[in-house]
């Protein structure tokens, strides 16, 4: 079914006063938003408005009890200034899954993507066509009756944000194995992509930084043995006969790239195993020579090389000459996103004027 969502231009753009070459990530917003709210049970009055402030009730239960959830998504332009998403229905399919793990209302997929084509196609001049750079879109939801109460919330509002934004790694980075500190356990809520996971996770990333380290490596909860994830992104280990990455059991983000990496190396005949990877077999394999390379991916990242892993006074350092297919990965998908690469899997989808009809 289609939606009769309501266009209201913006007709102070901003856009003039972007530097194409020099944009802070997360700082610079476009000039529209979509907006959607759950009211008497049931998603209405779609929009897609100026991008401006919202006001909310002081006792909106997102701000005391943590309904909120959200996805990171990226829009690209072609050579020939065609905009164009990336796996969208995969977005879809996380934040459903969110959203029932943190009692919340399922969002049409239809009006997800719907308002995202719509509201992409509207900004599509707000995208960079430098490499490396992309509109970021996050798509979020949170609780919005004003109660004080521990219950789920009756309303809810959908927004979509777009955000110019420049590469999100510039160089390489160094993890710091946290020992302390947790981000997730099986039948909490990591594997959701909700709010409050990423607040849990400030103090022990500003300790790592503190020691000289840029992300955290997080470990289970329960023996501080098994890697989990990165900070910001997944983590992948390429031995000199097979990537590994850990299986998602419930305490780890089901990454949109993390799928797309392995898909894409299982079709090259690459052995990519997901399993429990314990921190030790990881200081035993780079003890042995066997250990070649370690990145990160995410859909801010995309796939972010790392130059350093320490466990306690354990440092493994990785030499960047290594770092092949790393670099090939990164260089693909940034191809298929800006068409630059056939896509044999259809991830890409281009959009055209046709998007408002």
């Amino acid at each position: 079914m289609g939606y009769n969502i309501k266009v209201i231009e913006n007709t102070n753009s901003k856009l003039n006063d972007l530097d194409f070459d020099n944009i802070p990530f997360g700082n610079v917003f476009s000039d529209h938003m979509f907006v959607v709210d759950y009211l008497d049970g049931k998603w209405q009055n779609p929009q897609i408005v100026p991008f401006s402030s919202i006001e909310v009730h002081p006792a909106t239960m997102a701000l005391h009890y943590g309904q909120a959830i959200f996805e990171g998504m990226k829009a690209s332009i072609s050579a020939d200034g065609q905009p164009m998403l990336f796996r969208p229905e995969e977005h879809v399919i996380r934040l459903n899954h969110s959203a029932a793990r943190l009692c919340m209302p399922e969002l049409p997929g239809e009006l997800f993507l719907e308002g995202l084509k719509k509201l992409t196609w509207i900004d599509r001049s707000w995208i960079p066509p430098q490499e490396g750079s992309a509109l970021y879109l996050r798509p979020f939801m949170f609780a919005t009756d004003g109660n004080v109460g521990v219950r789920p919330s009756n309303t809810y509002r959908f927004m979509i944000l777009a955000l110019p934004v420049g590469p999100y790694y510039e160089r390489a980075v160094s993890l710091l194995a946290e020992k302390k500190y947790v981000r997730a356990v099986r039948g909490g809520v990591g594997e959701a992509k909700a709010a409050g996971n990423y607040a849990a996770s400030l103090l022990p990333a500003q300790i790592a930084k503190e020691k000289g380290y840029d992300q955290v490596l997080w470990l289970d909860a329960h023996e501080f043995k098994y890697i989990q994830e990165v900070g910001t992104m997944n983590i992948f280990f390429v031995l000199k006969d097979k990537v590994i990455t850990p299986s998602t059991d419930g305490a780890i983000l089901k990454g949109i790239t993390r799928k797309t990496i392995i898909d894409v190396l299982r079709g090259e005949g690459y052995v990519v195993e997901e399993r429990k990877i314990s921190i030790d077999e990881i200081k035993q394999a780079y003890t042995d020579g066997d250990l070649v390379e370690v990145f990160g991916s995410g859909t801010a990242a995309v796939v972010a090389n790392v130059h350093k892993v320490a466990d306690g006074d354990f440092i493994m350092e990785f030499d960047k000459s290594n770092w092949d297919l790393s670099h090939r990965l990164k260089k693909y998908i940034n191809g298929l996103r800006k068409g630059t690469i056939e896509d044999p899997y259809g991830w890409t989808v281009p959009l055209s004027e046709e998007v408002l009809t």
